[in-house]
């Protein structure tokens, strides 16, 4: 996805009512432009950071300038301390997807040719993501997340907030591999930071507990990383996705989280 006119850059003031964040300008002056993120950013939002930011050319809209990047100071447990872009605008999370199934870029969702977009499903009254359908071959249900949330040493972690919303759609995508379609979560990974990723155990115990239980049930589980600068942002590679940190890593997530 290319971003025209390319991305403004600022410095951070804040961010506040989950929908907005104060941004100073290279000229000193302030604005306040949108923020399209309603979850905690952990890590993501911290006053003084680098952050690019889009313009609309809808005039009706009061805040015409959209966040899309932050730059992001990550610890490592050596102590060791890295920046990082993380693009933070979660509706692009499913442009990005559908951008990288029409290049080919996701190997696991290729030789469909019906791609349908929020369609209504599962016992919960859900809406997935994308439904991909095509002759011979199972419907395939995909769910994407957004992560940016990562924890040092090439680890990013899903949820960064406790969700029970994300809860509600595992268990709708094992319900439709138990019928017989395929189901796939798939994370879409908009941080340069990020080389694995697994469930954030130390925020959402419950929703890592279900991602376990999910892959044992034959749900699809897939991560692919974009690639993000002020001209454009594109998903170009596939991450391993582990089932959690204390089995590969002797870490203590709750540690690295403060």
């Amino acid at each position: 996805m290319k971003f025209t006119p390319t991305c403004q850059q600022g410095v951070l003031i804040k961010r506040y009512k989950r929908f907005l964040a104060d941004i100073e300008l290279a000229d000193g002056s302030q604005i306040t432009i949108h923020c399209p993120n309603t979850g905690s950013m952990k890590n993501c939002c911290q006053p003084g950071s680098k952050v690019w930011f889009s313009k609309s050319n809808q005039a009706k809209r009061k805040y015409p300038h959209t966040w899309e990047i932050v730059e992001t100071p990550i610890t490592h447990q050596d102590g060791s301390i890295d920046h990082y872009l993380a693009g933070i605008n979660t509706g692009l999370a499913n442009h990005l997807v559908r951008e990288a199934i029409d290049k080919g870029v996701i190997n696991e969702l290729q030789g469909y040719s019906e791609i349908n977009k929020e369609v209504r499903y599962g016992k919960e009254n859900s809406r997935i993501d994308f439904l991909l359908k095509g002759q011979g071959l199972a419907d395939c249900y995909v769910e994407v997340k957004n992560v940016t949330l990562a924890i040092g040493d090439g680890w990013g972690v899903f949820p960064d907030a406790v969700t029970t919303r994300g809860a509600k759609h595992i268990r709708e995508l094992m319900e439709m591999v138990k019928v017989g379609h395929r189901a796939v979560l798939l994370f879409c990974v908009q941080h340069h930071g990020i080389e694995k990723v697994a469930p954030a155990d130390a925020i959402d115990p419950t929703y890592s507990e279900l991602l376990r239980e999910a892959i044992k049930s034959s749900v699809e589980v897939i991560a692919y990383q974009a690639e993000l600068s002020s001209e454009q942002i594109e998903l170009v590679k596939p991450l391993p996705v582990y089932d959690g940190l204390r089995r590969n890593l002797d870490v203590d997530l709750s540690i690295l989280l403060d």
